[in-house]
């Protein structure tokens, strides 16, 4: 997870050197990034009428999202 911070009249992040070293990234490489902003749940729970709890509703929300962990040990699988 890498925060947005502002530079000059843009927005940038910064990769972390973890993800630089595995990827093998240099200065000048083409990337391609995929963006998904981290949602705050927190404030639709209160307004939801439902009998879920709001843990409930919060697993069901990542029920299929894969994290970074997830797709390395696939990935670790398939080597």
């Amino acid at each position: 997870m890498v925060t947005a911070k502002k530079w000059g009249s843009s927005i940038a992040v910064i990769i972390p050197k973890e993800i630089v070293k595995s990827q093998n990234i240099k200065e000048g490489d083409d990337i391609a990034i995929n963006i998904f902003k981290k949602g705050d749940l927190t404030d639709v729970f209160g307004t939801l009428k439902t009998k879920l709890t709001g843990q409930r509703l919060k697993d069901l929300s990542r029920h299929d999202w894969e994290s970074s962990s997830d797709r390395k040990f696939r990935r670790g699988m398939h080597d």
